[in-house]
């Protein structure tokens, strides 16, 4: 099967970086690229006119949103606030649970991952909340995403999450690890098996991954074998670390460096090890202490830096700065994190914050948190068929509309659709040679039915979030709303 995809615009590779040409085409036979250019005098099964449009390589997520979002609980909550929102000491030692259903668990996945098609990711590498969980994720939950991926068509890193301690509120308000070594350890043994069983199911579109939380919330060991595991596996490390201050400093107070030198020494970075979101770092604004050159260190041992600009954006941080770690040469990719799982909110806030640190437009442009979207991403995954659009790559591609009114006067149609578009724009996924969206919809799946049960999903997450305070708020009080609610005036 051959088909031609026609558009304004076509995001190119010339080998090296992307390139705009204007009229063009790409034509893919089954799976994979076969033409990128004006004039394809070949025989075609199917033509695909987009019209007015950037056809572009589909974006790569390397922290994708992969259940359903706790954030928007979280977003506006007071410094003095979010502590609550945090488990309790108490919750812990009376035999904290699973909130949610084996049944529910299974669906946040599909949910998510429909989501990240209707956005334009067309390779994600998920991250899933431990907030409402017995303690991570499980096996049974993962085998769920992977299927739901799958059947979808998406694109996909997985692996169970696991940890040997959490954060825990005490009665007084303090905050402090609270440790179970052995959960960690089987958690680790689940990951291991869930690699070995579904690397490479779906004809490739599944890959397995390690998926350690937060880097405060490991031991010693298991980020050891960790690390072992992925290089006996073959497949990368995707961990959290240098994100905040209470990591940072309780890193830096327990071992006597910064994260990324504690992980430095372990052995842990390196090429297939991804470090979102790798901000708060010896020397950063709100760094009390630390010494040394974590950029180096990350450069040194060529460790992907996977930012996420909208999530901290929103939390009142930003990294100091994205041109810098370009600038030292660390490679860059991009996560959203958050929903919606919208790459252009991500590139435009990532951009302006860099621009805002720098005071100056080099090496913030939306170029170059585009190439973070797309080639950054491939560079980590070893995979030089994704993040573009050349001969011999994967049949990944999105299309952009340009025609809303929205969209304004078009000029550069990156920054056009940067500036001015959204997730909503991306009106065509093909992923794999398969077409997997067209119009914002996604074939043989009920979008308004999924609506539904995500809507009855996060109202009982949200209930969790009672029983786990410390201080056991009432419900107005622990998530307030915006305004008051009134039932007339």
């Amino acid at each position: 099967m051959i088909t031609k995809l026609k558009g304004k615009y076509v995001i190119g590779f010339d080998g090296h970086d992307h390139v705009i040409l204007e009229h063009a085409e790409v034509v893919y036979e089954n799976d994979t690229i076969i033409y990128v250019g004006k004039e394809y005098r070949g025989e075609v099964n199917d033509v695909i006119d987009m019209g007015n449009a950037v056809i572009s390589p589909g974006f790569i997520d390397l922290n994708a949103l992969g259940d359903i979002d706790h954030d928007i609980l979280h977003i506006e909550a007071s410094n003095s606030r979010q502590k609550n929102l945090l488990w309790s000491e108490e919750y812990v030692k009376k035999g904290h649970h699973e909130v949610m259903t084996a049944e529910e668990e299974a669906f946040k996945s599909q949910y998510a991952y429909s989501q990240l098609i209707l956005h334009g990711i067309t390779t994600a590498m998920p991250i899933t909340s431990v907030f409402y969980k017995k303690w991570a994720e499980t096996y049974d939950e993962l085998a769920a995403a992977a299927n739901h991926a799958g059947n979808l068509g998406l694109r996909i890193y997985l692996g169970p999450s696991y940890q040997s301690g959490i954060r825990v509120v005490q009665p007084d308000g303090n905050i402090k690890l609270y440790w179970d070594e052995e959960a960690g350890k089987e958690g680790l043994h689940r990951a291991v098996k869930f690699v070995e069983e579904f690397d490479g199911a779906f004809n490739g579109l599944v890959r397995g991954m390690l998926a350690p939380e937060r880097i405060e919330c490991q031991t010693k060991d298991s980020l050891k074998q960790t690390k072992y595991y992925s290089d006996k596996l073959g497949v990368p490390i995707k961990l959290h670390a240098a994100q905040g201050s209470f990591e940072y400093h309780t890193i830096l107070e327990n071992h006597g460096v910064t994260p990324i030198r504690f992980l430095y020494d372990l052995g842990f970075l390196g090429p297939k090890t991804g470090i979102p979101h790798a901000h708060f770092i010896a020397g950063y604004s709100e760094a009390q202490a630390g010494t040394g050159d974590d950029v180096a260190l990350l450069r040194e041992t060529n460790t992907t830096v996977i930012h996420c600009p909208l999530i901290i954006g929103r939390h009142s941080s930003a990294m100091e700065s994205f041109a810098k770690y370009k600038r030292a040469g660390i490679n860059l990719a991009l996560g959203t994190d958050t929903f919606p799982p919208d790459m252009f909110q991500n590139i435009r806030t990532g951009s302006m914050l860099s621009r805002y640190v720098e005071k100056d437009v080099e090496d913030s442009t939306y170029a170059d948190f585009f190439r973070a979207a797309t080639i950054g991403g491939a560079q980590f995954l070893g995979r030089e068929d994704l993040g573009r659009l050349a001969i011999g790559a994967k049949a990944d591609i999105i299309a952009i509309d340009l025609d809303g009114y929205h969209m304004g006067v078009i000029d550069d149609p990156i920054r056009t659709m940067i500036i001015s578009g959204s997730g909503r724009d991306v009106k065509l996924s093909i992923i794999n040679g398969r077409l997997v969206m067209k119009d914002q919809k996604v074939p043989g799946l009920d979008l308004e039915e999924v609506k539904q049960k995500g809507q009855q999903y996060f109202n009982k997450m949200r209930k969790g979030y009672l029983e786990r305070d410390y201080q056991h708020l009432e419900e107005s009080e622990l998530l307030s709303s915006s305004f008051k609610v009134v039932e007339s005036i």
